[in-house]
């Protein structure tokens, strides 16, 4: 019997032994397969994905301390700019990529959603009719088109003369060409305005003037910490049906959790909603870039919804990893 014992105290003390000799060499052979993975990823480009993937550049990092993300903003034209030029790695895009991009080399991936929002100050006089309101297509047409609309009264239905102050971007960007094409298929050209750089611009913009008007990313109008909006500024609701009242399934814009959730099911519509892209001269051949990506929409989706985003379905993040082979 005591033999028994001890015999079993032998088995036992092999089996920890090389349960501990195991989990010690997974734990070296990923230590190892983190410090193989090194170098620098450059990206650059639209607003409208940049704090997405400030997120994505620190949490991969952490992940690979050998690994250096550099991530500025400018534009989804300077991200294509830049990309095309091989200035760097990846640009980030904001907008459907035109046909001359696609001749010039341009290479695409989807990896998130988010919207395009028609922004005020939230102290205009007249934002609780704002607010029950809201707008229809055809209004925002002549507001920020055709130029017919020119005062607060106009646009409201109401007697108010005060002068609307319309406020667009000034540089290339997805922002501006997915408001104008849910603007009766216009152009970024056609839209009419104060040019103002940059979405912090333009938000900064219309906080500043009460009789303002412009359109935002929403990562731009709702914090995500609190997943509210942020102070100063008010969404113009769409009013879809035309019927001159926003109903409670178009009312969509409380919370950052209720717009994202609107954007994922089709109530607001698209555009202004749109996919966001990485782009790239030709498909990446770099290692490093590849694994990135691979990352983005494998493990990195988790961070979407946290930092503001709507994820893309399962099936086109299949759909988009198939690029990748």
């Amino acid at each position: 019997m005591k033999r028994n014992i001890l015999l079993s105290f032998s088995i036992l003390a092999i089996f920890i032994a090389f349960t501990t000799s195991c989990c010690n060499n997974s734990c070296d052979n990923n230590t190892e397969q983190k410090d193989s993975i090194s170098g620098d990823i450059s990206i650059s480009g639209a607003f409208a994905l940049y704090p997405l993937t400030v997120k994505w550049a620190e949490e991969y990092m952490k992940l690979y301390p050998k690994v250096t993300v550099n991530v500025s903003a400018g534009g989804a034209g300077k991200g294509m700019t830049d990309a095309l030029s091989g200035m760097i790695d990846l640009g980030m895009f904001s907008k459907a990529v035109s046909n001359e991009e696609k001749q010039k080399g341009a290479w695409w991936i989807a990896v998130s959603k988010d919207a395009v929002l028609a922004t005020v100050n939230a102290k205009n006089p007249q934002i609780e009719t704002i607010k029950s309101t809201g707008l229809t297509m055809e209004k925002f047409y002549d507001i920020f088109i055709s130029g017919k609309i020119t005062n607060w009264g106009a646009a409201m239905g109401t007697k108010n003369k005060e002068k609307l102050n319309v406020y667009t971007r000034s540089d290339a960007c997805g922002a501006a060409e997915m408001w104008a094409k849910y603007l009766n298929n216009t152009k970024q050209e056609d839209l009419q305005g104060i040019g103002v750089n940059g979405d912090p611009g333009v938000s900064d913009a219309v906080k500043k003037d009460i009789s303002g008007i412009g359109y935002n990313n929403i990562a731009y109008v709702y914090d995500i910490t609190s997943r509210k909006k942020y102070e100063g500024i008010e969404v113009v609701p769409i009013d879809i049906n035309k019927n001159g009242k926003i109903e409670p399934e178009e009312n969509v814009y409380n919370s950052l959790d209720d717009i994202m959730a609107a954007i994922k099911d089709g109530r607001y519509p698209s555009p202004p909603a749109r996919d966001l892209y990485f782009v790239s001269k030709g498909k990446p051949q770099k290692a490093l870039i590849t694994h990135f990506i691979n990352w983005v929409l494998t493990d990195g989706q988790k961070y979407v919804n946290e930092a503001g985003y709507v994820l893309l379905s399962e099936e086109s993040i299949k759909a988009e990893l198939e690029k990748m082979k």
